[in-house]
């Protein structure tokens, strides 16, 4: 889980390293393993979105679509 400090941290070290003065090895490798946590955290938002989406055809009956791709790719 990605808190709302982490993205300040990130936006910091951004704009830090766009300065004259630049990251510190240290902190280089703080800002890939804060962005590494936060794309894992945006993938996982997604994937729990898009597991729960359901179409509903024109006779009024749903598809969910998890288990529809679990059935088609064994997934």
């Amino acid at each position: 889980m990605i808190t709302e400090k982490d993205i300040a941290r990130i936006n910091e070290l951004y704009r830090k390293s766009k300065s004259p003065e630049g990251l510190t090895p240290e902190e280089k490798e703080e800002q890939a393993e804060l962005r590494g946590r936060y794309i894992a955290s945006v993938r996982q938002n997604l994937k729990g979105q898009l597991d729960t989406i359901k179409i509903q055809k024109e006779d009024g009956t749903l598809i969910d679509l998890k288990k529809r791709h679990q059935e088609k790719y064994g997934n």
